[in-house]
């Protein structure tokens, strides 16, 4: 066994994931106390262009047509005949759609403990997991003999994970990948709505904290005020309160606006995945356990129903 951080590499549609990033700079952070090497694994075809800007210490790279595009079996066939013959010390995964496919195949077909929402790795081994929704965060050893681990955004920036000097690339021939029981067809892109949140700097989003839907008209009026763009989480949009564009979260939009406003909002590691590289994040809510205070820079447990008022007048007064 090596004393290696295997990092696998999420991307999507030539675009590098920025879970990856962050999975990159925690492997770091591992790497220091096991005295091993950050490895970025990426699986693809013609893709190696997507290694130039990883901070890793070399990426092990496999082109096939096969792995052109994401299927958790393709990707479960190449990693576990790198993992038995590599036999690294963890293996990290997004907490995502992707990563939890792969990493909870991975470790039932080799019998490999799994490690679920990674928020933070030490230097001496452990980690801390954020469980029931975020409220709880446990801690414990890395296990042994090769720890797979998924991570949540939070614990830290992207930027972290990103070097100017392009790491060693160092191909690896796939195994066979004949007779995969999936293949991706086409994507179907879901209707863009009236906005594109994605590239909003200022948004107000609401959670389940606004109550009942005649209250979204107050968070509306507080973004025109702000000059923002309401956004919202999974129960809100659920309830029909707002459209799927507005969606911020894991199955919505990944947003990295400059100022994001979350009135009512838990904080759940699902919703986190959306927002958490923002640039500032102030939080509204009056659960003062509530997860999201994890990733605010600001924060405040007052009702947001008696705040956001006092909030539209005097933004109403600064114009």
């Amino acid at each position: 066994m090596t004393q290696d951080i295997f990092v696998l590499i999420e991307h999507l549609r030539g675009g590098v994931a920025d879970i990856s990033y962050v999975m990159l700079a925690a492997a770091r952070q591992l790497a220091q106390g096991t005295g091993g090497q950050v490895v970025a694994i990426l699986l693809g075809h013609s893709a190696q262009g997507l290694a130039g800007n990883l901070a890793a210490d070399k990426v092990l790279y496999t082109d096939s047509p096969a792995l052109a595009e994401f299927t958790s079996e393709a990707y479960q066939i190449t990693l576990a005949k790198l993992i038995e013959e590599k036999a690294p010390r963890a293996v990290l995964f997004g907490h995502t759609t992707i990563g939890a496919d792969v990493a909870g195949g991975l470790s039932a077909r080799l019998s490999l403990p799994l490690v679920s929402s990674c928020r933070t790795l030490t230097n001496d081994g452990k980690f801390v997991s954020q469980i029931c929704g975020g409220k709880i965060m446990a801690e414990g050893d890395m296990p042994s003999p090769t720890a797979l681990v998924t991570m949540v955004p939070g614990g830290y920036k992207s930027e972290e994970g990103q070097s100017a000097q392009a790491p060693a690339l160092e191909s690896f021939a796939p195994p066979a990948l004949d007779n995969l029981r999936v293949a991706l067809k086409k994507y179907i892109e879901p209707d863009a709505g009236d906005v594109d949140i994605a590239k909003e700097s200022f948004l107000v989003s609401v959670g389940r904290g606004i109550q009942i839907k005649d209250n979204i008209e107050m968070a509306k009026e507080l973004a025109t005020a702000l000059g923002a763009q309401v956004s919202a989480s999974r129960p809100v949009v659920d309830q029909g309160w707002l459209p799927t564009s507005r969606l911020v979260g894991k199955s919505g939009k990944r947003v990295k606006p400059k100022v994001y406003l979350a009135l009512g909002i838990s904080g759940a590691p699902e919703h986190v995945e959306g927002m958490g590289e923002s640039d500032t994040i102030i939080a509204v809510n009056t659960d003062p356990n509530a997860p999201i205070f994890n990733v605010a820079k600001y924060g405040t447990t007052t009702d947001l129903l008696e705040l956001v008022p006092a909030l539209i007048e005097k933004a109403k007064q600064a114009v």
